[in-house]
């Protein structure tokens, strides 16, 4: 599972992104976890299979979901109580709902 969280500039997600690596490591999840800025977005496309965007720019989700929804790609905004708590188990589950739902 390829999953990549989209800022601003990609530094606001990228504690996020660790606690969310080490939540995937405990479950014994095998999982890719990135963090990017939604121009950088284009060159991560490959094998990924969730996109999940920061509650700060949620104003780019249509644009994000129009770049890859075609490629097969789940998008959805991360909830912002999860965000605000730095909770990587809580957006790993949510990541996974996407994928299973």
């Amino acid at each position: 599972m390829k999953i990549i969280l989209v800022c601003s500039a990609g530094m606001s997600t990228s504690m996020l992104v660790q606690k969310m690596r080490k939540a995937a490591q405990e479950k014994g999840l095998s999982a890719t976890i990135d963090a990017t800025s939604e121009a950088e977005l284009g060159n991560h496309l490959d094998h990924t299979n969730v996109i999940l965007i920061g509650p700060q720019v949620r104003y780019l989700a249509p644009k994000i979901k129009s770049k890859a929804e075609p490629h097969g790609i789940k998008v959805d905004i991360i909830n912002s109580m999860y965000y605000g708590t730095m909770n990587g188990d809580k957006v790993l589950e949510q990541a996974q709902g996407l994928l299973e739902g």
